[in-house]
């Protein structure tokens, strides 16, 4: 290091101290990036790699422009880096030696402040994970909004990733004895960027953060994220909310699986918007609204009282049309309060950002007389008083011009009338400019110069500017020689630099006031802080129930009741996904479901319907329990404390691990912690084994499911044998989905009919499919030779008389089980006409042995 230059010593040793982050190091009006920064800066951002000199050795060097900065942090941070912004913190002109350097901020993916870096409609959590044994401390951070809250999860590390998978978590931190298996599964399942920290303590200043925790658990679990955020911000963050201690048992579990499989979120196709139960439910008009959507949608409510008023404050904006789409219209001169407070509070505030406040605030009334229009105590209470608002919107209406500029130090951003020594400075600064004016004609005047000019430009200030030719007219005991152009000279008088001297200090001391008044304006506002995030918490409560009561009308949905007694009525229900994209008029289906009916056994073939019935009741359940209505002629519901799901196949690639893993891990998960109180969702549980193994383990799954655990269960199955099972298990039903054959033609009717199905159509599927008419033709002949073979009969026979509790002898001799293998391993589907009369001949030779 002794080779370095003072500069190359200084930046390796800042460096050291931020070894996960891209050190963007101030040089003049660039940020300059070394080493293996630059190598890898280089490909990311896809700039030119340079080289410096370094002192003995040439270094690579890449570099930024000062003013375009941002949009080279925001493609690191979106491909989950972390950016220290390192400034130059003395004036060169003190310093002795080489420009004192700090770090004066990182950014990282979860700790992003500014707008363009963040979605509207979506939080940005900074989350921590605080473990001691089997005691999981989970706190989060938006610092975009200055939202807060912690939870306490007991288990293993996957009922913490159930808890945060699905939440919008950019980063993670953790402490150094993390277990790097825990590690490896949060940037497996969920990719994201994953810090340190050791530190827990809360500072004495910040106290109430944590004034409402009472165990020591929870307030280091919190106290490990606020560290982070103090030593990567470098900032009092004033907006910070108290936090917030969720109570996991107070709202309805869904799990990672019941989530993805149940597309509330993101499609399990492409990870995007559409296609999702938030995508139909998404009617919101503010930014605030939209992500307090997600936040309901995450955690559905337990508490009867309150999903019912909830409902209520729908009905009665349902009843209201007209109030409600004024309130609407009202909603959209409101922009996202949450966040104008976080920038308030973190310094990078600009005068735009306070006239959207302004303009906000201004649209309260109006809201406020249309809430009490309304007239009901379930909604005249949703926003507070306005009156509370006035001083801070009679500030911003005296303050700001309406046309500010968007930097806050080059002037033009507060209103004439304000300050009286800012309106002296422009009065100078106004008049100085007319007399330049008039100057410039009484020159013309004086000389008989037409060409003659006034300018100014920030190197010389002022001038008189005189062309060549015009020069011998020119009274060189008047006029001063300032710059000597090709074809012109330039002059200033006595009076011209008299006055220019007035007219740069008014306009220099102008535009320094200006900043001045507009940070004590910002601290104002700061003491406003919490009143404007309880408004931004109010108005997206308000903005949520509209959209509900706007999709609720829309789509004719109903407002559901509630049981106690575990009975479970929906007529006429329907996919609230699938009935929006259908070309034609979807199926509706009543799921009944009694006290004395705890599963239903669902058969019939693919693409009939069992999928949607399964989850189309999924979705109903949530629907109803975040507050809105749900589409269905007529609903009764128990509350359901969890819902788990295995519905689709999918090959979980990343980890390895196969279809029927995946599928025996969700099954697991939910045999585990479901309740009673909970509903299960099982679709094709055994299908990615052998029949027997297959069939044997569904059998048990929907034994123990009746026996344990006694939640509601939809467990659709090809594996008809099963429903045999309607005869042992006391609250066990079956129902398959209808279909109508007629000359051998089948149509789907996507209709569940109580009883059983007897084939399931596999052949038909394919033909509509549109598969070769060849390979239709010989599946047909084929199945049509197994099943009237004396062994298939027999085995038919042996599998519908399968118990899982069979003696050995029962099952196929070693022998036959070959032969079954054999025939369950031929691709009829890729079969030419010769291959499968091969694969008979085989079959008969293997046979006759």
């Amino acid at each position: 290091m002794s080779n370095y230059t003072p500069m190359i010593k200084q930046y390796i040793n800042i460096k050291n101290e931020n070894q996960d982050a891209f050190l963007f190091f101030r040089l003049g009006d660039f940020y300059e990036l070394f080493f293996d920064d630059a190598l890898k800066a280089a490909k990311e951002l896809e700039i030119t790699l340079t080289q410096r000199d370094a002192g003995k050795e040439k270094i690579p060097m890449c570099g930024v422009p000062h003013h375009s900065a941002e949009v080279y942090i925001r493609n690191l941070i979106t491909k989950g880096y972390k950016v220290a912004i390192c400034e130059q913190v003395e004036d060169p002109k003190d310093a002795k030696g080489v420009v004192k350097r700090e770090v004066v901020q990182v950014i990282s993916p979860g700790t992003v402040m500014e707008g363009n870096m963040l979605e509207e409609k979506e939080n940005n959590y900074l989350a921590s994970i605080y473990s001691k044994n089997d005691i999981h401390i989970v706190s989060y951070t938006d610092l975009s909004t200055g939202e807060s809250s912690v939870s306490r999860i007991i288990g293993d590390f996957k009922q913490v990733l159930s808890e945060i998978v699905n939440r919008p978590v950019k980063e993670i931190v953790v402490t150094s004895d993390f277990p790097e298996s825990n590690r490896e599964l949060l940037e497996l399942h969920m990719r994201v960027t994953v810090s340190y920290c050791e530190e827990t303590e809360i500072p004495d200043e910040v106290a109430y953060l944590v004034a409402s925790l009472d165990e020591e658990d929870l307030i280091k679990g919190f106290g490990l994220l606020f560290q982070y955020i103090s030593q990567t911000q470098k900032r009092y963050i004033a907006h910070l909310q108290p936090v917030q201690y969720v109570e996991i048992e107070n709202y309805m579990k869904l799990d990672f699986y019941s989530k993805r499989n149940l597309e509330i979120m993101e499609s399990i196709r492409d990870q995007s918007k559409q296609g999702t139960l938030l995508h139909v439910l998404d009617q919101t008009v503010t930014a605030m609204g939209g992500r307090k959507l997600k936040k309901w949608l995450d955690r559905p409510l337990l508490n009867k009282k309150h999903i019912e008023v909830r409902h209520q404050q729908v009905s009665t904006f349902i009843s209201s049309f007209m109030e409600r789409e004024s309130l609407r219209t009202s909603l959209q001169n409101v922009y996202d309060l949450e966040r104008l407070a976080g920038r308030i509070s973190y310094g990078n505030v600009n005068a735009r950002d306070l006239l959207q406040l302004k303009r906000s605030l201004g649209a309260l009334p109006e809201i406020q007389s249309l809430l009490k229009q309304i007239n009901t105590e379930e909604v005249s209470k949703l926003i507070e008083e306005v009156n509370d608002y006035k001083p801070i919107f009679t500030l911003l209406e005296k303050s700001i011009h309406e046309d500010a500029a968007v930097s806050i130090t080059e002037g033009d951003i507060i209103k004439d009338g304000y300050n009286e020594q800012l309106d002296a400075y422009r009065e100078a600064s106004r008049n100085g400019k007319a007399w330049i004016a008039n100057l410039e004609r009484e020159e013309r005047e004086h000389t008989g110069i037409r060409s003659l000019k006034v300018g100014f430009n920030k190197v010389f200030g002022y001038y008189i500017e005189i062309t060549k030719a015009n020069i011998p007219h020119v009274d060189q005991e008047r006029y001063e020689r300032k710059q000597t152009l090709s074809n012109a000279e330039r002059y200033i008088t006595p009076e011209l630099k008299e006055k220019e001297s007035l007219i740069l200090e008014a306009k220099e001391k102008s535009v320094a006031l200006e900043y001045d008044l507009f940070v004590e304006i910002r601290s104002q506002l700061k003491e406003a802080i919490p009143k404007l995030q309880r408004l931004a918490s109010q108005v997206s409560e308000l903005d949520v129930l509209l959209g509900f009561a706007q999709v609720s009308e829309q789509n004719n949905y109903i407002h559901p009741t509630y049981t106690k007694d575990h009975v479970l009525n929906l007529e006429q229900a329907r996919h609230p996904v699938v009935e929006q994209v259908m070309q034609e008029e979807f199926v509706p289906n009543t799921i009944k479901m009694d006290e004395g009916t705890q599963i239903q056994l669902i058969t019939g073939p693919n693409m009939a319907g069992k999928s949607t019935y399964m989850r189309q009741l999924g979705l109903i359940a949530v629907m109803a329990q975040v507050g809105c209505f749900i589409p269905a002629d007529v609903a009764t519901l128990p509350i359901f404390d969890q819902i788990f799901t295995r519905i689709g196949a999918a090959d979980d690639l990343v980890s390895g691990q196969s279809t029927f893993m995946v599928e025996m891990l969700e099954a697991e998960n939910a045999v585990t912690h479901a309740t009673e109180n909970s509903l299960v969702l099982f679709d094709e549980i055994g299908r990615g084994t052998s029949t027997y193994d297959g069939m044997a383990l569904a059998q048990s799954i929907v034994e123990y499911l009746h026996d344990e655990v006694k939640a509601k269960t939809l467990f659709a199955t090809h594996y008809h044998e099963l429903t045999s099972l309607e005869d042992t298990l006391e609250t066990l039903q079956n129902v398959h989905v209808e279909v109508d054959e007629k000359d051998g033609e089948v149509v789907f009717l996507h209709h569940i009919k109580p009883g059983k199905a007897n084939k399931s159509y596999g052949i038909h599927v394919a033909k509509l499919a549109n598969l070769p008419d060849e390979i239709i033709h010989r599946a047909n002949y084929l199945l049509e030779t197994f099943e009237s073979s004396t062994e298939y009969k027999d085995e038919l026979a042996k599998e519908q008389q399968l118990t899982l509790f069979e003696e050995s002898e029962s099952l196929p001799s070693n022998r036959e089980q070959e032969l079954i293998n054999y025939v369950k391993d031929l691709n009829i589907m890729n079969m030419t006409p010769m291959d499968a009369m091969n694969a008979l001949f085989e079959l008969q030779k293997k046979v006759e042995k």
